[in-house]
């Protein structure tokens, strides 16, 4: 047997037996109960016991698994304080590692992409990763004039272990429902599978950092690496420096906090307005946060660094006004025109009525951010809302599920929902009312 079949055994293997450790430690979980301890406290520890076995089966493996992994790492703020612990220390190590590829491989593909003659472009390569992604992993080098560069080479049968891989995680999704609190895994599942082609197309993402990096160029506040060199499974991009945001998240001070924050929530807004493009994947291994060249000069001259452009949403005009509008309409408590504006859009099927004001007190925690001029994110209020919207005996529950999100905004949900999971990790005060007045169409009413 080959050495990618037999991976491809094991790996299945290990994401089968999943689901056969969840019924175990329910059967465990009920030995307990019988055996006097309260439920409370059983569920706390069976849930902690599965986070523990579920990301560490994730983080052993590339491929979807680690994608999927990633994606439900931003959603750690929102888990019950007491078990975050074994949670957070999980994915942490999720966002930056992965089991490396041999370096016989790695310099495998590098021949059969960039020719017999491949070390010739290089001055210097490390043969040990750097970084390790879903679908490939990334060598410091030198390139042939001098530059330092990030290599990203594409693990051989990436596109198929991503796709054996969601496809297994699919079929237990119910199971994985109760580990974040108030989200369904199961349309993350299928987004993610829905992706695959475009994010195993190196070509579609140098076009993607190329726009952003001639775009945010001279900007005083984004640094986004130019694209050097391109071939199929390995692109080559300018190093950048920096503490990693998950660094940020366990070690930063209250200044880096609030600056990447800042810094974040900028780039989210403005990337669309001024590129057309969204930057799709927010987890924190993909930004860090560079000093300025003059210390003193202090946090506000640090930078944000931007990494990876393999998924990105196309949106030639910008976020949709209809996103900017509704959030203006519904902090000024205009419960009709939000209503008729969501029902326009598809968010409130045509065969579904709704009380107007009801639709207004749901929106409006979620959109308390917006409502003072800085706002301290942090897990406590994430929690909160996660409880709000899932406890299946609450209004805010009962109106969520009769409400509808249409394919176009799907992605744009995600990564807002992403980016807060991340603000809230960071606990960054953000202006962010700052950034939507700025960035988002229809956020200022028009005079």
């Amino acid at each position: 047997m080959s050495d990618l079949p037999r991976k491809a055994v094991t790996r299945t293997a290990k994401l089968a037996a999943l689901p056969l450790g969840f019924a175990g430690r329910a059967t465990w979980g009920l030995g307990k109960r019988i055996g006097g301890r309260s439920a409370e406290l059983v569920a706390r520890e069976l849930q902690q016991r599965t986070a523990e076995q579920l990301f560490k089966v994730l983080g052993e493996l590339k491929g979807g698994a680690m994608k999927f992994g990633q994606a439900l790492s931003v959603f750690e703020s929102a888990l019950p304080e007491e078990v975050a612990g074994p949670y957070r220390a999980a994915l942490t190590k999720l966002q930056e590692a992965a089991p490396p590829m041999p370096t016989r491989t790695v310099h495998g593909v590098l021949e059969e992409r960039l020719g017999a003659e491949w070390r010739e472009l290089f001055l210097e390569f490390e043969d040990k990763p750097s970084a390790a992604a879903s679908i490939g992993q990334v060598h410091r080098a030198v390139w042939h004039d001098g530059r330092e560069v990030a290599v990203k080479v594409q693990y051989p049968g990436a596109g198929e272990a991503l796709l054996s891989d969601l496809a297994q995680l699919s079929r237990f999704a119910r199971l994985l429902g109760p580990l974040i609190p108030g989200m369904d895994v199961k349309p993350l599942i299928k987004e993610l599978r829905d992706r695959v082609s475009e994010e195993l197309d190196y070509g579609l993402e140098a076009q993607a950092q190329r726009e952003h990096a001639e775009e945010f160029a001279d900007d005083p506040d984004v640094v986004v690496p130019g694209v050097v060199h391109q071939s199929e499974q390995v692109l080559v991009t300018e190093w950048i420096d920096g503490i990693p945001l998950s660094e940020v998240i366990a070690d930063g001070t209250e200044e880096q906090r609030d600056r990447a924050g800042q810094l974040l929530a900028r780039f989210l807004f403005s990337g669309p307005a001024r590129t057309g493009l969204l930057h799709a994947d927010p987890h924190p291994g993909n930004f860090r946060l560079l000093p300025g060249a003059d210390e003193e000069e202090g946090p506000e001259s640090w930078r944000l660094g931007v990494l990876d452009f393999g998924t990105v949403d196309r949106l030639p005009g910008g976020l949709p006004k209809t996103i900017g509008t509704s959030l203006r309409l519904t902090l000024e408590g205009d419960a009709e025109t939000v209503y008729a504006l969501l029902r326009e859009e598809g968010f409130v099927k045509e065969s579904i009525d709704l009380d107007p004001e009801e639709v207004l007190a749901y929106l409006l925690p979620i959109i308390e951010p917006a409502e003072v001029d800085a706002f301290g994110f942090s897990r406590g209020w994430l929690r909160n809302q996660a409880a709000r919207i899932a406890d299946p005996r609450s209004p805010a529950h009962q109106l969520g599920k009769k409400l509808n999100l249409p394919p176009s905004y799907l992605l744009i949900h995600r990564v807002t929902l992403s980016t807060i999971g991340v603000l809230c990790q960071l606990d960054a005060t953000v202006r962010l009312r700052d950034e939507l007045e700025e960035w988002l169409p229809g956020f200022v009413a028009a005079e």
